[in-house]
């Protein structure tokens, strides 16, 4: 049966405990902006976790004294995948948050913003997902939320003509006196997990590293039944670089390609269900199209995605990092 989108309840959310989880790798100047705005919130706790940073994290993160201040310094690069998996069961492990408020190091509220969840009548859902934009305040792509087309008739009819479009929220949705509506996917920045939708969903599957943790772990919520709503009245900054000028996904260190496109493999069989071996050419015959975007890397990049696609078909997430890296590095 497919999900269904209930009219949330409403009640006060004001004194509920609500935590951020920040996971963090060789970022320092980005996870100094991130902290100082996080520390100026209403938070109970914040938990930072480090992913074996080399870049003067550690010491930068242990000179703090915040008593609201979590830090786990990691020993192994675990990937964003890891550090919000490992993050989140320490988090409801020690302290048992009524909401926990996940985001990258590269991302972080608009001032004021915990405090504006708290006045939000918003209990009738079980996760929400703050409106994500550029620091210039355009709507970032990345984070664009979408009603899954597989799902929604309505959607799937207008995906046949606008593509993509037909079925990511539009740039209305995001006017911040707009309603919340009902979504099926959402990134993990500024995605606010109740109590309720941890205890029933799990943690993020951690041997995805980066990239589509957050499709499958939102998609998943939805298929048992979880209420995802996008909440445009909250909104967060996301300083990402991997957007060039004009739109462009292109990805660096190169070793980034596989981890994106063998994820997201595994998110469009979630995702499409029985449809997803028709639509399987489609995206391989997109996917090699993006190799003229690498300029003098093309031929590497399209040994990657091949990789990345039998992997993903395979469901294979054992591949190590290391291997990963020296597929990238390994000159055609």
């Amino acid at each position: 049966m497919r999900p269904t989108h209930d009219p949330p309840a409403t009640s006060a959310l004001s004194r509920q405990t609500i935590a951020a989880l920040v996971v963090t790798h060789n970022r320092l100047d980005r996870l100094r902006e991130t902290l100082t705005r996080l520390l100026a919130e209403d938070l109970d706790q914040i938990l930072v976790f480090d992913n074996a940073s080399g870049d003067g994290t550690r010491d930068y993160l242990d000179a703090m004294d915040d008593p609201r201040l979590i830090v786990i310094h990691h020993p192994e690069n675990l990937g964003g995948a890891g550090g919000f998996s490992r993050g989140l069961r320490l988090l409801v492990k020690g302290y048992d948050p009524d909401w926990v408020v996940l985001m990258d190091d590269d991302g972080r509220p608009a001032p004021g913003q915990i405090a504006r969840f708290r006045s939000l009548d918003l209990s009738g859902w079980d996760a929400l997902g703050a409106a994500v934009l550029t620091p210039s305040g355009q709507v970032c792509e990345m984070n664009r939320p979408y009603r899954n087309p597989f799902w929604h008739l309505p959607e799937f009819l207008r995906t046949l003509t606008r593509g993509r479009k037909g079925f990511h929220l539009g740039n209305d949705n995001y006017r911040a006196d707009a309603a919340p509506v009902g979504i099926d996917m959402t990134s993990f920045v500024g995605l606010f997990l109740s109590r309720a939708s941890i205890s029933r969903a799990g943690y993020p599957d951690e041997r995805l590293f980066i990239y589509g943790d957050d499709q499958l772990y939102t998609l998943e919520m939805r298929r048992k039944g979880l209420r995802i709503g996008f909440l445009p009245a909250v909104r967060f900054e996301h300083d990402t670089g991997s957007i060039q000028p004009g739109g462009h996904l292109v990805l660096r260190p190169l070793w980034k390609v596989y981890y994106m496109y063998r994820n997201a493999l595994m998110a469009y069989r979630v995702a499409a269900g029985p449809w997803f071996w028709p639509l399987l050419p489609v995206l391989a015959l997109k996917w090699l199209r993006q190799a003229r975007r690498y300029g003098p890397d093309a031929g590497r990049y399209r040994t990657i995605l091949r990789q990345a696609f039998m992997d993903g078909l395979l469901r294979r997430l054992d591949r190590p990092h290391a291997q990963v890296v020296a597929m990238a590095e390994k000159p055609d």
